[in-house]
């Protein structure tokens, strides 16, 4: 699964520290999440989602496999 952290956090000028902080993660997950080494728990996503006042789909994206 593919995701928009990466551009949407540069874009908001906020490092991954304080996405990690708002979200309850560690920098780590952060960072695999933008590298694609991570899937994020539904859970994981909908606080991302809610952070960057956005949909789930619009951050991540699904594909069919």
């Amino acid at each position: 699964m593919n995701n928009r952290i990466r551009d949407l956090r540069k874009d908001r000028k906020v490092t991954q520290d304080d996405l990690a902080s708002a979200v309850g993660v560690t920098r780590q997950t952060i960072i695999s999440l933008e590298n694609g080494k991570y899937n994020a728990s539904l859970q994981l996503a909908h606080k991302i989602a809610r952070y960057f006042g956005m949909s789930i789909e619009d951050i991540f994206i699904f594909e069919e496999e």
